[in-house]
């Protein structure tokens, strides 16, 4: 009797789909223009001012768009043409880089440098959704857990490549560094709109609180998300350290510019080596635990981040936080796009981006607020210790989160607004 051969892993199953390969190179290159801006916004604010609380009113400006527009953008993910929405972002994104470099140039009023970020911070939060719940039309459903994989590493070999640019660039030219930014813009829109795939246009149904909220609703009766959402957003909130890196490079560690770069491409460096690792494995088989792992060691790495005086053994340890970090996404946007019926995508991914997109923000909020209160390190050490309390606190509340297993055993859900329509 003739056995059946095992179907060997194809660890670049996603890559060979066109739109997906259009997809990554949009994602890749928008935010590293991304990254470029960011340091060169943190490191001319703090070198003007020398003042904590400029790093975190720009956490807390990031935010504000990601509280009061990421419902709304949701709904309209899963109202339009979710590529559409995406090039619009785009645009708006790169009006408002070369803003901003005009700004830089004429040493322009910090207020103005501050609105045009709102400006951008809008125009991301409604890219993401759309860009998030895109990603299933790009790929067939067989390879998605290997697209996830992939877009995990390119947004973090994004999140590698950005800094250092964003370094190199701010010892050069700041002014130029946000026209970089809205260079990557132009190509990330070249790439998007040469994507084939479309959406379908849902017939809009008058808009109602329980419609927008309905991503909310079924974080909250999906428990097996709920856990996994709440462990990231509280634990991103309290390790948002990276925000005070201005500080450290330049008064703590001593390595300047360029230091700076290669500090805020640490996490991404690990988190790209960690996708590759996972994308050449057969998968996940126990999710949940490797979550609470990952976040723990997360916090444990920070805490001797926040401790260190060493460049080193910095970087090491921003290096550890990327690459256990990279866990916890794949396992987090696996399940959230694996278990969304496809007419709640859109506001699903939209309430995740919310939570998380918020956290992030709030984070950096935070830590500036910390390190102005009392010091960079008690706010890095204390955000550390948080974080692994979160762990074992969602571990204990939600049981079900340390019995996931193989992500590709998981089933869509059902829309609980189409099931209460039912007869």
């Amino acid at each position: 009797m003739q056995t059946e051969r095992a179907v060997p892993h194809d660890a670049y199953a996603a890559l060979r789909f066109r739109d997906f390969r259009l997809y990554l190179i949009s994602s890749v290159i928008g935010v590293i223009g991304g990254q470029i801006m960011t340091v060169a916004l943190g490191f001319e604010l703090w070198e003007r001012t020398k003042d904590p609380m400029v790093l975190a009113w720009i956490g807390l400006i990031r935010f504000v768009p990601v509280l009061i527009f990421t419902l709304p953008a949701g709904q309209a993910a899963d109202w339009y043409d979710r590529r559409h929405i995406m090039l619009l972002s785009q645009v708006v994104s790169a009006v408002a880089a070369l803003a901003l470099g005009w700004l830089s140039l004429n040493q322009g009023a910090i207020p103005l440098m501050y609105l045009c970020l709102l400006v951008r911070s809008v125009a991301i939060t409604f890219g993401g959704p759309a860009r998030t719940s895109l990603l299933p039309y790009v790929i067939v459903p067989e390879h998605f857990t290997n697209a996830i994989t992939w877009n995990s590493s390119a947004f973090q070999l994004a999140l590698m490549l950005g800094p250092v640019l964003g370094g190199m660039a701010v010892t050069f030219s700041v002014p130029l560094a946000y026209v970089f930014d809205a260079a990557c813009l132009t190509v990330a829109f070249a790439a998007t709109a040469a994507m084939r795939t479309k959406t379908v246009e849902r017939t809009h149904t008058p808009a109602s609180l329980a419609g927008l909220a309905a991503g909310i609703h079924f974080i909250y009766k999906s428990k097996r998300i709920l856990a996994a959402v709440t462990l990231d957003t509280f634990a991103m909130m309290l390790g948002g350290a990276t925000a005070l890196l201005p500080i450290y490079a330049s008064d703590i560690l001593h390595v300047g510019g360029s230091g700076l770069g290669w500090l805020r491409s640490a996490p991404a460096m690990g988190a790209v080596v960690m996708a590759f690792v996972l994308a050449h494995s057969t998968g996940i088989k126990r999710a949940g635990p490797a979550l609470l792992f990952s976040v723990f060691g997360f916090g444990v790495a920070m805490v001797i981040f926040g401790l260190s005086k060493s460049f080193w053994l910095s970087f090491a340890m921003l290096f550890l936080t990327g690459a256990l970090d990279n866990i916890s996404v794949v396992v987090r946007h696996t399940m959230v796009q694996m278990l969304a019926p496809d007419s709640l995508r859109g506001r699903i991914s939209a309430a995740n981006s919310m939570f998380i997109g918020a956290s992030n923000q709030l984070g950096e909020f935070e830590s500036g607020l910390v390190a102005a209160w009392f010091s960079p390190v008690v706010s890095a050490v204390t955000g550390g210790i948080g974080t692994m309390l979160v762990v074992v606190a969602v571990a204990l509340a939600w049981p079900q989160i340390r019995k996931l297993g193989a992500l590709n055993e998981l089933k869509a859900e059902e829309d609980p607004l189409e099931t209460a329509k039912a007869p």
